[in-house]
């Protein structure tokens, strides 16, 4: 893991690696929506409302796994101080919070011919809005702390902490339609199984390949952004001190 500290050679990887996962996301992406779009039939209850599907669920799955690597790299910061996993966690917080934005604008378009309205204030949907909240939250913690020089790293363990405290909420999303009676269906997809008929679950399962590819490479970007804005920091305060 700490072969990857050194920024230089985490900036070389980078610069390869992130083209290879924006661009096949890309095709994967557009190719599942185009499939879900022209090929997929609609739904014998929800009629072509259903080709949401395809757009909302990855939406959904990547904003919760943007705050789980978010936690991940908060841990990873906090006990092995990687200095890379600060960075990491900052870089998946944009993307993270525009899946979920998405995810949320998506499930009201897909609620309101389905459920009637466009928003109910049920387990699902409102554990959901908080984690936007909470990308919110974190991403000006994270700005705050970036800022903040003279609190010599303080404020990025707090940033930390923030993200690891966070994470509570992704099992209340994953578990809100079981424990609590809800408008939301069930959960569709378990471990080993699925409820969706095969014709909706290849182009989605192609579709949430697709985005997690491209949030990576996103996120990747990011990295290089921000390593980027360090060091040139760095370097005036070197001039500034010279």
């Amino acid at each position: 893991m700490h072969g990857f500290a050194n920024p230089a050679r985490f900036l070389r990887m980078a610069r390869w690696l992130m083209p290879l996962l924006l661009v096949p996301g890309l095709v994967l992406a557009f190719g599942a929506l185009a499939w879900g779009v022209l090929v997929v039939p609609a739904d014998r209850l929800m009629g072509d409302t259903v080709r949401i599907l395809f757009i909302h669920v990855p939406c959904v799955w990547l904003g919760m796994a943007g705050w789980s690597m978010i936690a991940i790299s908060s841990v990873i910061e906090l006990v092995w101080r990687h200095p890379l996993a600060s960075i990491a966690a900052r870089a998946a917080a944009v993307p993270g919070a525009v899946f979920t934005a998405l995810g949320l604008a998506t499930g009201s378009i897909w609620g309101r011919p389905t459920w009637g309205t466009w928003w109910v204030w049920d387990g699902r949907l409102t554990s959901f809005l908080i984690l936007l909240f909470l990308y919110l939250g974190y991403i000006a913690l994270a700005s705050a702390a970036q800022r903040d020089m003279a609190a010599g790293g303080g404020a990025s363990r707090v940033t930390a902490i923030f993200g690891l405290v966070g994470a509570v909420n992704i099992p209340i999303i994953n578990r809100s339609v079981v424990w609590w009676n809800s408008l939301h269906q069930p959960p569709s997809i378990t471990m080993g199984k699925s409820s969706i008929d095969g014709t909706f679950l290849w182009p989605l399962l192609i579709a949430a390949i697709g985005f997690s590819l491209i949030f990576g490479g996103v996120v990747l970007a990011r990295m290089r952004m921000l390593l980027a804005d360090i060091q040139a920091e760095a370097r005036l305060r070197r001039k500034a001190m010279g």
